[in-house]
């Protein structure tokens, strides 16, 4: 059986990929000061994913989003890396320094109550342009971007992400992961990929610990709610 909500990530994502890529005025040939507007993106995708959604499909469902666009300031003797990074729900955007060992960015979660996150799709009346964030992020070379769902966030705390990502980049660097060497001039994005796979196991370890501390179970207790453990949807 077909899972309707990720038909609806996955279109939202397509969509609102493309409308970024057909803003010709932040292209380097247009004018030095335009900026990208995901915001605006992100409404032009929802539309579309509507419309696709519509009859005769009739296909219903529901999606967080979250994003992050690299931007560059053009027309200065040293450009500087800008990220504008779109948030609606509780999915999070968060920035890491590894020179600094430090969280230099976190997108905040939007939730109508708990474990009742903002949201685009059926029955949601949320919609981009009224409900969306978008933060403006300075960053550096050798930043990393982590893009997350709530099954991250709900699981792992923040030092604990920070710290999976600096002990996998330190694995990497010494050349030995699982045993095996690895190798570098293969695969350029290998590290990346690593770091991703590293973070989501250690999120997972959490959310099938009937019995681990977490962030959900924090929350859960903030709210009155008796519960212990991960979460695992």
């Amino acid at each position: 059986m077909a899972n309707p909500d990720r038909l609806w990530s996955r279109l939202i994502l397509h969509f609102w990929a493309l409308e970024a890529e057909r803003d010709e005025s932040v292209t380097p040939i247009a004018s030095l000061t335009a900026e990208p507007d995901p915001v605006a993106y992100l409404q032009t995708a929802y539309e579309q994913t509507v419309e696709a959604t519509s009859a005769p499909n009739e296909w219903k469902g529901t999606t967080t989003a979250c994003g992050a666009l690299l931007h560059h300031t053009r027309g200065t003797a040293a450009s500087e890396p800008l990220l504008y990074v779109t948030n609606l729900g509780d999915s999070q955007v968060m920035v890491l320094r590894p020179e600094d060992n430090a969280i230099i960015y976190k997108t905040t979660e939007q939730w109508h109550w708990f474990d009742c996150p903002r949201q685009l799709g059926t029955n949601s009346p949320d919609i981009p342009k009224a409900n969306a964030v978008m933060d403006k992020v300075e960053a550096k070379e050798g930043d990393i971007v982590l893009a997350m769902s709530d099954g991250v966030m709900d699981n792992l705390w923040e030092h604990e992400i920070l710290q999976s990502v600096q002990d996998s980049l330190q694995r990497w660097a010494s050349g030995k992961i699982d045993g095996a060497t690895a190798n570098k001039s293969e695969d350029p994005n290998g590290e990346m990929l690593y770091v991703a796979r590293e973070l989501m196991k250690a999120a997972r370890v959490i959310a099938e610990d009937p019995y681990a501390e977490s962030p959900f179970m924090e929350r859960a207790v903030e709210e009155g709610l008796a519960m212990e453990g991960g979460d695992f949807l």
